[in-house]
């Protein structure tokens, strides 16, 4: 029987992840009732943190490689964003 390596759980971990934090930002954002949308917006809190223990982990193993932006191409998206507003 096939087993998946610990990558392949982290990635699909992280994946997951992400699914629900869309879900639980969608709920926040379209909830009537104060309550309700403080508590989302906590458990949104919590959904976020472990993505990025996930993220942390993969990163260190080397699983997740991220660019590193310069100091220009950061001005650079700044600027294209600021425009748009």
């Amino acid at each position: 029987m096939p087993c998946l390596t610990d990558k392949e759980m982290l990635t699909d971990t992280l994946a997951s992840q992400k699914m629900i934090e869309n879900t639980y930002n969608l709920f926040a954002s379209e909830c009537a009732n104060q309550q309700i949308r403080d508590e989302f917006m906590n458990i949104l809190r919590d959904e976020h943190d472990i993505s990025y223990n996930v993220f942390q982990e993969m990163s260190q193993r080397g699983w997740y490689q991220t660019k590193v932006a310069d100091a220009n191409e950061v001005t650079q998206a700044k600027n294209k964003y600021s425009n748009m507003a």
